[in-house]
């Protein structure tokens, strides 16, 4: 009797909460309704009656295995309980707040560098609700080891942006899921599918499954994640001539640690490894450096001689091809005594175009339409635009090479050409109404990196955030931390 009498005093105990668990109750319940507000998700609200209980009622035993007599049970148990708290704070935290995000390429030195960890804050444009709910935390698409997939397919939500603390502008350093990861050959999944269908064929691609491996869809939010910055805006027009991108026919002003491929012409002196070095050019940077070792030896390249004749000194000199600089590092290489001549590697080639020779343009989007672009430039292109529309009336070959992948693939359409008329969901259009807003994405690594030039526009449904701050920065080449990169900007202009 006196057993049960003190169990039911324990009980009652038990349930008269004290101060801290009505704050605690509050605060959660608090919460939970800014959430709400926040996303629109009412059914969150169905939370507050379990912190309530969690915290002042507790009808449901909610912690009742930490009460086991089993060592055993309750430390496996306490194991789990914490590892699902991490996972599932891990996932929300992921999800709408703050993610992180590692620099794999050189695309945009030297504001942003190989082994850098950014901070990526998804409320500053706003968080983007999870298209594919049921996935596995810090794992984009596939499980490390196993190769298997880290989410669900089923279900995929549509897409949906939370209110930001401000929106995409001119220049932002911006984290997005790669646009035409749509598509992966599994054995090829570094390389542009698109490219690959152009280069290889697409039913190459599709049949040789020894070489490309399976054909891989991935939704939106499971797509790689690309760093790169803004540069065009929606309902601008963008070109790019001799490396100056202009915007609605205006130039503007280009990134500060914008780098270009030079070419270095020296009076016949070497320049050492730790020359190179002291300018600042990374261990990738010297690798791709192409060089002429006597210009006396390229007679039969009379363009060559034509563009560097010989040295003050009399000597045909050394010419270095594809030294990356930015224009800080292009006046200091013009300051030693040895070099004869700095220009644009762009230019070198326009300049041998016209001299007969046939240096082309790369892979240069829209990559079905060629336009016979000249190194280094990039004809006029419209952005889309959130509500504007496009008259398929003249030039319509390049509006479809153009558009089309905004049409079909990002806003899921049913799309045909055919005969010189265009069809969209069975129906022959004359026209196309845009239903997001698309940005034009350049790294600052001008002539080594893979972005809008050659695979578009980024549809704003793939934007993932804004990096604020580099919160480790590792050094490969010289195996150690970065310190002064260390909480400094993620973001600079």
């Amino acid at each position: 009797m006196e057993k049960n009498s003190s169990n039911q005093q324990n009980k009652r105990e038990r349930r008269k909460p004290g101060m801290k668990q009505w704050i605690y109750a509050i605060l959660a319940s608090v919460c939970c309704v800014a959430f709400v507000i926040w996303t629109g998700y009412w059914a969150v609200l169905i939370l507050i009656p379990v912190f309530i209980d969690i915290y002042i009622t507790k009808f449901v035993p909610w912690g009742r295995w930490k009460q086991s007599n089993n060592r055993q049970v309750k430390s496996i148990l306490d194991w789990v309980d914490a590892i699902l708290f991490a996972l599932v704070g891990v996932y929300f935290i992921n999800t709408f707040f703050f993610q992180n995000y590692q620099i794999p390429s050189s695309s945009l030195e030297k504001s942003l560098l190989v082994g850098d960890f950014l901070c990526v804050s998804k409320l500053s444009y706003g968080a983007r609700s999870p298209m594919t709910p049921f996935s596995l935390p810090l794992m984009q698409h596939t499980f490390p080891f196993f190769g298997f997939k880290s989410y669900l397919e089923k279900p995929q939500l549509e897409y949906k942006r939370f209110k930001g603390t401000g929106h995409i502008e001119r220049n932002d350093i911006v984290v997005f899921n790669y646009p035409s990861g749509d598509t992966v050959a599994s054995k090829f999944q570094e390389v542009d599918y698109y490219v690959l269908c152009k280069e290889a064929g697409r039913s190459q691609v599709w049949t040789n499954k020894n070489t490309y491996g399976d054909i891989l869809y991935r939704p939106v939010d499971r797509r790689e994640n690309y760093v790169k910055r803004c540069i065009g805006l929606p309902g601008e027009t963008i070109s790019i001539l001799g490396d100056t991108v202009y915007i609605n026919e205006k130039p503007i002003q280009s990134p500060e640690k914008m780098q270009l491929l030079y070419c270095v012409q020296t009076n016949g002196t070497d320049i050492s490894s730790a020359a190179f070095d002291d300018l600042g050019l990374s261990q990738e940077d010297k690798k791709r450096i192409g060089m002429y070792q006597d210009l006396s030896e390229v007679d039969s390249l009379s363009y060559v001689r034509a563009i560097f004749p010989k040295a003050k000194n009399g000597n045909p000199g050394l010419l270095y091809t594809g030294v990356n600089m930015t224009k800080e590092m292009v006046e200091e290489m013009k300051q030693k005594p040895f070099v004869e001549k700095v220009i644009p590697l762009n230019q070198f080639y326009k300049l041998a175009n016209r001299m007969g020779q046939k240096f082309v343009q790369p892979t240069i989007y829209p990559i079905t339409y060629d336009m016979q672009t000249q190194p280094g430039d990039l004809h006029p292109l419209w952005i889309p635009k959130k509500g504007e529309t496009i008259k398929f009336d003249t030039d319509v070959d390049r509006k479809v090479a153009t558009y089309i992948r905004c049409i079909k693939n990002y806003e899921l359409n049913d799309f045909d050409y055919r005969d010189g008329k265009v069809y969209i969901n069975g129906q022959q259009a004359d026209s196309y109404t845009f239903k997001l807003d698309y940005y034009f994405m350049m790294g600052d690594n001008r002539d080594n990196s893979a972005d809008s030039r050659v695979w578009g526009f980024v549809p704003e449904d793939h934007v993932v955030g804004k990096p604020l701050f580099i919160w480790l920065s590792l050094d490969k080449d010289k195996n150690g931390i970065r310190w002064n990169r260390l909480f400094t900007s993620g973001n600079k202009k």
